[in-house]
């Protein structure tokens, strides 16, 4: 089984999009597959019950039924960051919870399970804790969407650095135009190509698919 934590420079920057496009690959190729989304801020009520939209996608883009509950097992109802809802709601949001979720997943054995955070990098849980603290003990692989607009240099090396600095593994991101009008599009990319300590996986144009054929490399690199 192959294991990935999907994070991103900001909130709204693709990381459900990407997960949701690279479970579907993997599942055309033949893999077993289970997205993992376990904290979400913002739901809808859907037949009577709260469901968060981006852990929807997770959960019908993964090739092994499970219900949504084993998908999002924390799901908070205004969308607002996660630790601040949470407390709200007098709920604790704890490692050991979201460490519990995931090992509950991997008993489906599926061949690749993409763990998706939320918000950015440095999400808190509380006071003094932060989801990339939990991906560090788990010693999780990552990938990291970078939302193509003005200021993402400095949100992809800063998230990159901080990586490092917890000596996480970032086996590669993924380009995601994500306005269709940002002044020097190339340069930028490029320049984030010989400054990032990790190779460009996957780059997706704005308002368009990505080709099948980019996805299956992904997949192939990853599995």
């Amino acid at each position: 089984m192959k294991q990935y934590f999907i994070t991103g420079t900001d909130t709204e920057v693709g990381k459900t999009y990407v997960t949701s496009h690279l479970l579907k690959s993997a599942a055309a190729l033949g893999k077993s597959t289970l997205g993992y989304k376990p904290i979400a801020a913002g739901c809808d009520n859907i037949e009577g019950n709260w469901v968060n939209e981006d852990a929807a996608s997770l959960h019908a883009a993964s090739s092994i039924t499970v219900s949504i509950k084993e998908v999002n097992p924390i799901a908070l109802l205004p969308p607002i960051a996660p630790h601040i809802a949470a407390k709200e709601a007098g709920v604790a949001l704890s490692a050991e919870a979201i460490i519990e979720g995931l090992h509950h997943l991997q008993r489906y054995s599926p061949d690749i399970l993409l763990m998706e955070g939320a918000g950015g990098w440095q999400l808190p849980l509380s006071d003094d804790t932060f989801l990339s603290d939990v991906v560090a003990s788990l010693e999780m692989d990552v990938i990291l969407v970078v939302g193509m607009k003005l200021g993402c240099l400095n949100h992809a090396l800063l998230t990159a650095k901080a990586m490092q600095q917890q000596g996480i593994n970032l086996v590669g991101w993924v380009a995601n135009d994500i306005t269709g009008c940002m002044s020097r599009y190339d340069e930028n990319l490029a320049t984030l190509q010989h400054a990032l300590p990790a190779p460009l996986l996957l780059e997706i144009p704005f308002q368009q698919e990505p080709s099948a054929e980019a996805l299956q490399r992904v997949i192939q690199k990853l599995c």
